[in-house]
């Protein structure tokens, strides 16, 4: 249970991450900053969602390595 909490949590924080950082660029094509942040938050946490949905068929379980990768795919900030 606390991994599936720590994972949800996870998932919120890329969320937050992905939707702040577009918020001043969707200003400059004239798109609503709340619409931006909603549009870059989603894709986000679409991503991470489906790098576990597809390490999770590879099995059944998902390894703390593999939860890991996920969120570092966009984890921007951590680098190579």
């Amino acid at each position: 249970m606390l991994e599936v909490r720590n994972i949800l949590m996870r998932i919120v924080a890329v969320f937050a991450a992905s939707g702040l950082s577009v918020i001043g660029a969707g200003s400059l094509f004239g798109i609503d900053a709340l619409t931006a942040a909603f549009i870059a938050g989603t894709i986000g946490v679409a991503s991470v969602v489906e790098s576990l949905a597809r390490s999770f068929l590879d099995d059944g379980r998902l390894s703390n390595t593999e939860i890991n990768e996920a969120f570092s795919k966009v984890d921007k900030a951590k680098g190579p």
